[in-house]
């Protein structure tokens, strides 16, 4: 598979009976596909880490609701409203022996947990996926301040959860981060009263739409539902909490994302203008299950006024550059504003997410190949602080008006190549 609308690669996933070697959502998976085989023993699972922030900041985060009522739920037929839930990550004064926050929710864990392990090939079991700590404390005091805010969006699939690494260390950095779930796709969004919503309905929707030869259709609603959802958080940010908009400067907003998200996050610079500059990590800007230039988008075919940094993997099977893909070289004819194509050398799709951190950790433990498979042969330290690097360069420069010169080009100490 070389699309890159999804988050992860996932080969040979039988939905509706349906054998898909293309474009299924990355954490689709149902847990009950690798429940059979967990260990009977979980507390022998192991316990990963996410590596520290690197800024000056301590970080909070907080949680919230969101509910649209004047539109529908697209995965849902007949609910009459659109949930979400969001985090911001945030600088946060000293935070002291209060407690972190789990990476994932008990809940969700159950479900993502599972679909990471189907995703790249693990053992079933083999990880505690409820272990993993963040480094923020929940509801922290804000850092003194007016700091840029920033939305992620999560690759189709993926749990807002899923780039916590790069998120705190770009809340560490000085800015407010606010990672949004697109309900319906991951494997399981948790809200405050305790329900829980899966992705069994988009699972039969995907699973239809490829039988019928509607895929189209399909991502243009996918699509067309992200944006939707980025549009309530833009709209509502004004609204949270005065304890976090005190320090948040929402003249200056920007957006990233991964895979599905990097496409939201440019599609959304075409049609609002509040979003100032925006980077696309490794997400293809059409909507085809195999990227060939046929369902152009309007971000690809118009170009941006807006600063937009590309961000690409460099595995042979479905790498990503102006030069392979063909919606970013379109793109890149088109790009009125400023414009960056950055390979991460040695790296797979999902060596833009935690699975980056996290996976590797499993050394020993699983066979190196299937490691690769998954987040390359890059060293996993070095290739964390590239993104993390090329990210709080990126909202730095554009954002805060300073430039440490790492966009210019030419050669870096990290494993990064400029595309020309």
């Amino acid at each position: 598979m070389r699309t890159r609308f999804v988050a992860v690669s996932l080969v040979g996933v039988v939905v509706s009976g349906l054998a898909v070697s293309t474009a299924v959502p990355a954490l689709a998976v149902s847990a009950s596909n690798t429940a059979s085989t967990r260990p009977s023993n979980p507390a022998k699972a192991l316990a990963l880490t996410l590596p520290a922030p690197c800024g000056r900041y301590a970080t909070g985060v907080s949680t919230f609701p969101l509910v649209d009522e004047k539109r529908s739920d697209p995965w849902v037929p007949g609910r009459s409203y659109r949930e979400l839930m969001i985090s911001v990550f945030y600088p946060a004064v000293h935070t002291g022996s209060r407690p972190f926050t789990n990476q994932l929710p008990a809940a969700v864990a159950a479900a993502v947990g599972p679909a990471v392990e189907g995703n790249a090939n693990l053992p079933a079991g083999l990880v505690d996926w409820s272990a993993t700590k963040t480094h923020s404390v929940r509801d922290a005091a804000i850092a003194p301040g007016r700091f840029p805010v920033v939305l992620y969006s999560p690759g189709a699939g993926d749990s807002r959860d899923w780039n916590v690494s790069l998120v705190e260390d770009l809340a560490s950095r000085g800015f407010v981060v606010v990672t949004v779930d697109h309900t319906g796709e991951a494997p399981a969004v948790q809200f405050p009263d305790g329900h829980v919503v899966g992705n069994g309905p988009l699972m039969a929707a995907w699973a239809d739409a490829f039988q019928n030869g509607t895929t189209l259709a399909f991502f243009t609603k996918l699509m067309d539902a992200r944006m939707g959802d980025t549009k309530l958080v833009l709209d509502r940010l004004a609204g949270l909490p005065a304890r976090l908009t005190g320090g948040m400067d929402l003249n200056r907003i920007g957006m990233f994302g991964h895979s599905a998200g990097g496409f939201t996050a440019a599609n959304m610079m075409y049609v609002d203008p509040r979003i100032k500059a925006g980077i696309n990590i490794d997400g293809t800007l059409e909507y085809t299950v195999e990227p060939d230039g046929t369902n152009l988008s309007e971000v690809a075919l118009h170009g941006l006024d807006q600063p937009l940094l590309l961000m690409g993997n460099s595995s042979a099977a479905n790498g990503s550059d102006i030069h392979r893909e063909p919606s970013w070289a379109t793109f890149w004819q088109h790009q009125r504003g400023w414009k960056a194509d950055i390979t991460l050398n040695d790296s797979a799709h999902a060596s833009f997410t935690d699975a980056e951190a996290l996976l590797p950790q499993l050394a020993g433990r699983v066979p190196a190949a299937t490691l690769a498979a998954t987040v390359g042969t890059v060293d996993p330290h070095r290739a964390v602080t590239a993104n993390r690097a090329l990210v709080a360069s990126f909202f730095d420069r554009f954002l805060k008006d300073r430039d440490d010169h790492l966009l210019d080009g030419g050669a870096s100490r990290y494993p990064i190549t400029f595309v020309r």
